[in-house]
């Protein structure tokens, strides 16, 4: 008999293995991860697939060597991670209590990056930057996706790969978060901090620019924009590789959307089709709702 541990019964199977009581635990939210709170503890836990664990064990030993070298990046917490009980791995974060008059404004962002990409190379060692690199398998391995709608993501994908391989950038190479977006970033009293490093590399510095301007399926506005550029000190927007990577950033944010669909997540699974129709007929107008 196969039995199947749930993302809750591994967050507490590993936080009772990490010495942390479990009897406060209740769920933060549910996406590419699953996250709780154990409000006892002031602990979140973060419950990730356990394919991840080498991702998950850099993104530890990195924000170590961020908040020692005084970069505001979320703290994980002082025990050995990630725990994995497959199909998961759990790692486990300093808690950061958030208002309810709003996120952190979008410029604050903007300032986060100017002094990442200003530090020196950690001598943690980093994954090369792949774009794309696990949508294929994803989208080869989905039951939901229509026949059509597979060919349509692998031939797009190939042609926005052939496009990415033919671009200069000029702001260089280095330590990039590379799933920087406003929604990573978190108050912490008056201070801001950057949250989930599983996708840190090295890599074009452009990458952690330009899913802000892709934001604008969120709707994003010009302000906003104008502050992260502001802040950050460039304005990506007079380099004319922009577009190409904010087309492979629509692409990789279906990646979580066609894994919940796979599960039987309705919700998912009609935002995914809706995404992935407006793609199809090149509407960039098109605003997307973020789960």
């Amino acid at each position: 008999m196969t039995i199947t541990v749930s993302p809750e019964a591994a967050a507490r199977m590993a936080s009772r293995a990490s010495g942390l009581t479990d009897e406060s635990l209740t769920q933060l939210h549910q996406h590419a991860t699953s996250v709780f709170l154990l409000a006892a503890e002031d602990v979140v836990v973060r419950v990730s697939p356990a394919s991840l664990q080498k991702q998950l064990g850099t993104a530890v030993s990195l924000t170590r060597w961020l908040v020692t070298n005084e970069f505001p990046a979320i703290e994980p917490f002082t025990v050995p991670q990630p725990v994995v009980y497959e199909p998961y791995a759990v790692t486990f974060w300093r808690h950061y209590p958030q208002p309810d008059d709003g996120a952190p404004p979008v410029g604050r962002l903007g300032q986060l990056l100017r002094d990442l990409h200003s530090m020196p190379s950690p001598s943690i060692p980093l994954p090369q930057y792949v774009p794309l690199a696990a949508l294929k398998s994803t989208v080869d391995s989905s039951t939901y996706l229509e026949p059509d709608q597979r060919a349509w993501l692998t031939a797009r994908s190939d042609a926005l790969l052939d496009e990415y391989g033919r671009l200069d950038f000029p702001l260089g190479h280095g330590l990039i978060h590379g799933d920087a977006y406003p929604g990573n970033t978190l108050w912490a009293y008056q201070d801001v901090r950057l949250g989930d490093w599983d996708e840190a590399a090295y890599g074009p510095r452009e990458i952690d620019l330009a899913n802000t301007f892709q934001g604008a399926r969120f709707g994003r506005t010009t302000e906003e924009l104008d502050a992260f550029s502001s802040q950050y000190g460039y304005d990506i927007r007079r380099w004319p590789g922009l577009q190409v990577l904010c087309e492979i950033r629509d692409l990789h944010t279906l990646g979580s959307y066609i894994r919940r669909a796979d599960r039987g997540d309705t919700a998912a699974a009609q935002q995914l089709s809706y995404r992935i129709e407006t793609l199809r007929s090149r509407d960039g107008r098109a605003r997307w709702a973020a789960a």
